[in-house]
């Protein structure tokens, strides 16, 4: 549950406000919850869509609408360029869905396949949109880097709109149109929409537009609040921060999963995940919903993905859930065989806390290019340092992803390497906690060596130091259903507005292991009885049959098993007690 290697801390959460000022009409419980995580009013808790921040405060907003207006007048052929994610997957599928919806009726989508065209738009890509008769190119959760892409549409005579919410660097593309809201000048509030939540808003304002213009006579203006469901499947999956806006944004869309108001595609996905769609919580689209998804990416082509969130027969949708399904399985495979390799070369650098480095540099040549980020997340969460992964590519190149800790920013720490070995770094971008990259595979030392000294410049000691905030114990009476299911609605939980979590010293009545590497307990506190599981334990300590107490850091969740709901912890943290 631990690594020996940098030992986890467990420290309180602190009130981020003052108690004089709060102004909660909810139980004491959730009044301390989200006044440990900012919220002082009931107006920052109303998740309606009321409250969502209008669309014209994103600059480019009007040149965006314009450009596709004109494409919809002249009935322009469009094709949306999407990245190879399940951001990538829901912003394509949600503007195809979105522009058929307000009546454009040549519209296609690509995908770059990461093995082939590696990342965004690229010259290669706007060839084959050329070659499919594209007139408009949109991209979705890329394009603010793709500097010589746009230029070659523009080459090419095609009109470009870029709707991104990566970082841009020091050049941004001449494209007709951008929409980032991390782009320079722009004053959107919310920095944090993902690739989905920016084509969204694109969407609303375009509809507008065109409401504006007297579209609508043949047909009602549709209603793009109908695929929310997208918009937080793909907000989750790509563990963006979950602002107010954001949280509005997963809020609505889980409403509709539950009622059932969702695309074919995310109910086949729920179900080959063997979720309860009717209970379904954020937590479930990243853990379950987003990796299936995510290995169409990773293993083969995403096309596979999108075609999932298109697909309007549930029967069909069934068939292609079911196969994303088996890649999941299949990644996870790979994935498993990738890490214990990682971990046996870090074993052979006989790597302690004493010489533990700042960032983590792995390659083996043989490793796969979709997996090596999961690879990097795995090795971030057991030795809690920003990890890079590298799998050859070609032509002497290797591509890398990186993962990194709370207070490292890896985007910004690629920046500076950059500008400190010009030309090494051959491409990069990404956000505050996950990047892409590409190196000469000669240069893959000197990359190390430098980034470990840029770590060592920037970053502060106590960043490194892998910490778990806690909102303090429970009491017998709170270890109950009702409270568990409390603590779900609560929600959206996730990136920037964690779950609850608890801890506490319980007494160890029962131990057994379920799935050959869980450990399925019986927990006593203060003569409450509580069903307790740790994934993923150490076989080398669990079960010990010798140990009668357990510190504990758990979450307090629902367990649904034929037919039955429980309450039950889900163990983050174990350390016996004696």
């Amino acid at each position: 549950m631990s690594s020996e290697i940098n030992k986890t801390q467990v420290q309180q959460r602190p009130l981020q406000c003052d108690d004089s000022i709060l102004s909660l009409s909810c139980s004491p419980l959730l009044t301390k919850l989200y006044a440990s995580r900012g919220i002082t009013e009931n107006a920052e808790l109303d998740n309606s869509t009321k409250t969502l921040i209008h669309a014209s405060q994103l600059k480019g907003m009007d040149d965006a609408c314009d450009l596709l207006y004109q494409a919809y007048l002249s009935q322009q052929k469009i094709i949306i360029v999407g990245d190879f994610d399940a951001d990538g997957a829901t912003s394509t599928a949600l503007s195809v869905l979105s522009l058929r919806a307000l009546g454009f009726q040549q519209v296609d989508y690509l995908v770059p396949n990461r093995f082939d065209y590696g990342y965004g738009l690229s010259p290669e890509i706007v060839d084959l949109a050329v070659q499919q008769g594209a007139e408009l190119l949109m991209t979705v959760d890329n394009g603010i880097s793709s500097i010589s892409g746009v230029a070659h549409a523009k080459q090419c005579g095609l009109k470009v709109l870029v709707t991104d919410h990566h970082l841009p660097g020091e050049e941004t593309p001449i494209a007709d149109a951008i929409v980032n809201p991390n782009q320079v000048g722009c004053d959107f509030p919310s920095k944090n929409l993902a690739g989905v939540g920016v084509a969204f808003y694109v969407m609303l304002a375009l509809r507008s537009l065109m409401q504006e213009k007297g579209c609508f006579t043949q047909f009602p203006a549709p209603n793009l609040a109908n695929f929310l469901d997208i918009v937080a499947l793909g907000t989750v999956a790509d563990v963006v921060k979950l602002d107010g806006n954001n949280r509005t944004l997963v809020h609505q869309g889980l409403a509709r999963i539950r009622a059932g108001y969702c695309r074919p595609g995310i109910s086949a996905l729920i179900q080959v995940a063997k979720r309860n769609q009717q209970q379904l919580v954020a937590s479930d689209l990243g853990f379950s919903l987003g990796p299936r998804l995510n290995a169409a990416g990773r293993l083969d082509e995403m096309s596979h993905g999108v075609e999932l969130l298109l697909c309007d027969d549930p029967l069909h949708a069934n068939t292609l859930a079911t196969e994303l399904d088996g890649l999941n399985v299949s990644r996870r495979e790979i994935e498993q065989s990738m890490q214990q390799e990682a971990l046996a070369n870090l074993q052979k650098l006989s790597i302690d806390q004493a010489n533990l480095p700042l960032a983590l540099c792995l390659f083996e040549a043989d490793w796969h290019q979709g997996v090596i980020g999961l690879v990097a997340s795995r090795i971030k969460e057991r030795y809690y340092r920003p990890t890079f992964a590298f799998a050859r590519a070609n032509d002497g190149e290797i591509k890398g992803s990186a993962r990194s800790i709370p207070g490292v920013h890896i985007r910004d720490m690629l920046d500076v390497v950059d500008k400190t070995i010009p030309g090494v770094i051959l491409k990069f971008g990404g956000h505050a906690m996950a990047a892409g990259l590409s190196l000469s595979e000669k240069d893959f030392a000197l990359f190390n060596d430098t980034l470990n000294k840029v770590l060592a410049e920037q970053v502060e000691d106590h960043l490194l130091q892998n910490v778990i905030l806690s909102d303090g114990q429970l009491t017998p009476d709170q270890l109950d259903l009702c409270i568990a299911q409390e603590l779900r609605d609560a929600g959206p939980w996730g990136q920037g507005f964690p779950a609850p979590v608890f801890d506490g010293v319980f007494e160890l009545k029962q131990q057994r292991i379920v799935g050959l590497k869980h450990l399925k307990m019986m927990l006593e506190h203060e003569g409450k009885l509580i069903d307790a599981i740790a994934f993923n334990i150490d076989p080398e300590v669990w079960p010990n049959l010798s140990v009668k107490k357990v510190f504990c850091v758990y979450s307090l969740d629902v367990n649904e098993f034929r037919g039955q709901r429980t309450a039950q912890l889900l163990v983050q943290l174990l350390e016996p007690r004696g």
